[in-house]
């Protein structure tokens, strides 16, 4: 077993939990990512290092390389290339002028960063006139004749009626092949016809393996390879089926689709042959792919105790080892070697904030090498659970249970914090939101209601239809369940969500009465007609997603009496919206309309405008101003003493 030595943190002298401050948990995490090099020699972190955020570069034994300032830039994807360059991916929010079937768009741009001064570094598509400096897709990294290349989507321009520069034809995007070491660009594939999208697999020589072309407005979709012609197709009237990847040895193709009755995934051969259902019976959270070939290598299986499945029984015996280690709900193998001599190791969970971790397997070493919040003693973490629980309807609920450190759990004040998505979950593991409630002396519930992703697909499909019906009750049925037990005071509890999370907090004082002395709602939908409309146009009135978003949010008929903005006049606590300007995901307006209706009904509630902040909250000052701002409401209309 996978020896746990190194030095730990010298943390902050022992204080009570309420005595960090809560800029120590809305901040962004001290380590935000990190990626191993091709040897496995050198580590690149996204890190805060003496209150400057920064790109660092460290190899063990000799310390920090490189550390550059990355300050406020949303920083996507970070990834090797080689030993001795960087690939990092950012996004910035643009506004967009007429004729776009959106205002603002998220646009992902990436850079080469050389280790070394001498070599040369940039702007992909950067120096190309004729190409927008932004990447449509990353579709992987080779070594090509002992040569580094990226494979991205991008768009290219036209030459201007004036001949005097270029201009937008349209967006679809070309796929480029680029020269990492001179930042050179050459043309691998055109864009999709009008109408039509096209993806792209690239394998380890370098060279499309697949192609996948949908027509957007029927869903009628195929897949063929270069060398074999067409491999298959079909009809998906929601448009939601696209390509996993490459499947093991590289011989095939994965795709998966989502219908009414759920997702499959399926396998179809590169050399032809029957599409067949791929992993049918087992639920997978995650699949691993070698970076190097994009051949997939294995799969972390679904279920109470996750267990990674690997074709090669040498990296299962790696894996398991690690896993053995680490016992945490909260463990993820962040980056590794192709052999996995060397892997990065995340933490988190009880008496643990986020701890980075560097495995040697050679040596069966495991070293910390990074904190994620080193002001936040072990036991200034709430202690953390799964709750079970059964719905009113019979169906079995679990959730997270978050407690305040120090506190005994009997009669507690609360809050009900629901995920986003709706189609996610919350696990076992250190929350930064959660632990700033917890902090403040309330139990903090995060329920896995129907519609969430951590058991089966009917679970999932469950929630099909259910935005402020029975995935509304599930939620208030966990709060019941915990008032059963003891642990919380029902007289005392509010609740606090972002984006469907948002929603669910405003439909738990609108829709629902009664049950919250207050409600935040961070990013919410307020509207479901709005929210159809808005993602209709995005797309440019396309069918597929009138029919994709048709099949999750049910019929029509009921969308009114389920949208809190309808409901503002029954609103029956306090609420509290905070959102971003730059928000691309749920447009500003949701909650200034809501603040209108509930300014227009004389509802008590506040309008918290972040400005230059998105959908994702990526940037510390305006995440530590939501958090401040959201506890300050909490404690004023539902103090825990």
């Amino acid at each position: 077993m996978v020896g746990l030595v190194g030095t730990m943190p010298a943390y902050a002298e022992t204080a009570s939990p309420a005595s960090v401050p809560l800029s120590e948990y809305g901040e962004l995490p001290g380590v935000e990512s990190a990626s191993l090099s091709q040897s496995g020699n050198r580590i690149a972190l996204v890190s805060t290092i003496a209150g400057e955020r920064s790109l660092a570069v460290v190899e063990p034994g000799k310390g920090l390389l490189m550390k550059v300032n990355v300050a406020d830039m949303k920083v996507r994807s970070l990834e090797w290339i080689g030993d001795d360059r960087l690939l990092l991916i950012s996004s910035q929010t643009e506004k967009l002028g007429y004729g776009f079937t959106t205002d603002k768009a998220e646009f992902s741009v990436a850079r080469v960063i050389p280790l070394s001064q001498s070599a040369k570094g940039g702007l992909i598509f950067g120096a190309q006139s004729d190409l927008v400096d932004s990447i449509i897709g990353n579709y992987g990294i080779r070594q090509i004749d002992g040569r580094w290349y990226g494979f991205f989507g991008g768009i290219q321009l036209m030459r201007s009626s004036t001949r005097t520069g270029y201009t937008l034809d349209h967006a679809r995007p070309h796929l480029f092949r680029v020269d990492l070491e001179t930042l050179a660009v050459r043309p691998v594939a055109g864009a999709a016809p009008p109408g039509f999208d096209h993806e792209w697999l690239i394998d380890a020589q370098g060279n499309v393996a697949a192609i996948f072309e949908m027509n957007l407005e029927t869903g009628a979709w195929r897949l063929r390879s270069p060398q074999a012609g067409a491999l298959a197709s079909g009809v998906n009237k929601l448009g939601r089926i696209g390509l996993i990847g490459l499947g093991y040895n590289g011989a095939s193709v994965l795709l998966s689709e989502r219908t009414d009755e759920g997702v499959e995934w399926y396998e179809v051969p590169l050399s032809g042959g029957d599409m067949k259902p791929f992993l049918r019976d087992v639920g997978v959270l995650e699949l691993y792919f070698d970076d190097s070939s994009g051949h997939l290598i294995g799969y972390l299986e679904n279920g109470p105790n996750p267990r990674p499945v690997f074709r090669d029984p040498a990296l299962a015996n790696v894996v398991a080892k690690v896993r053995k280690a680490f016992p945490q709900d909260d463990m993820d193998m962040q980056d590794w070697t192709n052999d996995l001599g060397r892997i990065i190791v995340r933490t988190s969970g009880p008496q643990d904030s986020g701890t980075w971790y560097a495995v040697d397997m050679a040596n069966l070493r495991a070293e910390p090498i990074a904190y994620e919040r080193i002001n936040i003693n072990p036991d200034q973490v709430g202690p953390m659970q799964v709750f079970a629980y059964t719905a009113s309807d019979g169906v079995e609920m679990d959730g997270i249970l978050t407690l305040p450190p120090g506190r005994e759990a009997k009669n507690l004040p609360a809050v009900v914090l629901p995920h986003g998505g709706p189609h996610a979950h919350d696990i076992n593991g250190f929350d930064w939101w959660a632990q700033a409630y917890a902090s403040r002396g309330y139990a903090v519930f995060q329920p896995n209601f129907r519609g969430s992703t951590n058991r089966d697909q009917a679970f999932t499909r469950a929630g099909f239809g259910e935005w402020g019906g029975k995935m509304q009750t599930d939620k208030s049925d966990g709060l019941q369940a915990l008032v059963n037990k003891g642990i919380v005071d029902p007289q005392r509890v509010c609740i606090v969500g972002a984006s469907y999370g948002g929603y669910a907090a405003l439909a738990g004082v609108t829709l629902q009465q009664g049950l919250y002395r207050c409600a935040v709602a961070v990013a919410p939908v307020s509207d479901i007609a709005d929210m159809f409309r808005e993602d209709v146009r995005a797309s440019g009135q396309l069918n597929t997603t009138r029919a994709s978003l048709l099949s999750q949010l049910g019929a029509k008929e009921r969308w009114n009496a389920v949208s809190p903005l309808r409901a503002a006049d029954k609103a029956s606590a306090p609420i509290m919206l905070i959102h971003g300007v730059d928000d691309t995901v749920v447009p500003y307006a949701h909650s200034t309309r809501m603040a209108k209706a509930l300014k227009d009904a004389g509802k008590p509630h506040e309008l918290v405008t972040l400005k230059g902040e998105d959908h994702w909250l990526s940037r510390s000052e305006t995440r530590r101003t939501m958090l401040e701002a959201a506890v300050r409401f909490v404690e004023e209309h539902n103090p825990a003493s």
